[in-house]
């Protein structure tokens, strides 16, 4: 092939990912990730802030986790930083993918409680991801920060990423329980009772604790 010919399946592939139909821009997202070309990459990532079609969306998402990390990393920290939810939100769930612990100094306190849940669940994702080994308990500790908020589902991704830590999340998840917010009591409380017990369940495990809180309980498990 020839580097005409290249560059006309490259262009011709870069308007297919912006076509109208989601038909089309999940084809073009596939063929993109079948044969990666660094080319290729800084579409994605604005595709990603923009498409709103989730299966194409992790169909983009793929298709850039197959090209080379060292051309992917610069592009996607950039993104986390962007005034657009999608965008941090896409870039952080791509990072998680990926799982290049290099990406991890781009995991801010700002993106762990940004105000756009989804992008608060996405930086949590990450971050469980990315964490150096020893930093556990720092990311525990800014975690925890976050108890209470939203709703179910956001509350369950929230306990998931804190799970996923493992013991280190105790002594945060008690000095959670501490304090007098109801919903932060009990969400602690939650989140502790999956660690001890993963197959009790969000909804089963909030609903416990909650009911322990309006009785006035701890809730505590001995060890």
């Amino acid at each position: 092939m020839t580097i005409t010919q290249g560059n006309t399946e490259v262009a011709r592939a870069l308007r297919a990912l912006a076509d109208d139909r989601s038909s089309v821009r999940l084809r073009a997202a596939l063929a993109v990730g079948t044969a990666p070309d660094p080319r290729f990459v800084d579409t994605l990532v604005e595709r990603c802030a923009s498409e709103p079609e989730f299966f194409v969306r992790d169909m983009l998402t793929w298709a850039l986790a197959r090209h080379p990390v060292s051309v992917t990393l610069p592009v996607l920290v950039r993104a986390v930083r962007s005034d657009r939810a999608q965008a941090r939100s896409q870039a952080l769930h791509t990072l998680s993918k990926i799982g290049d612990r290099r990406a991890w100094p781009a995991i801010t306190r700002s993106l762990l409680s940004d105000a756009d849940d989804e992008v608060a669940r996405s930086a949590w994702r990450a971050a469980v991801v990315l964490v150096p080994e020893g930093e556990e308990d720092t990311l525990a500790a800014a975690l925890v920060t976050q108890l209470g908020r939203g709703e179910r589902e956001t509350q369950q991704s929230l306990s998931r990423a804190l799970v996923a830590l493992g013991e280190v999340i105790v002594p945060a998840l008690r000095a959670a329980t501490a304090v007098s917010d109801p919903r932060v009591h009990a969400h602690a409380l939650a989140t502790e009772r999956l660690l001890r017990d993963p197959d009790a369940g969000f909804e089963y495990a909030i609903e416990e604790a909650k009911r322990v809180v309006a009785l006035g309980g701890s809730g505590r498990q001995g060890r």
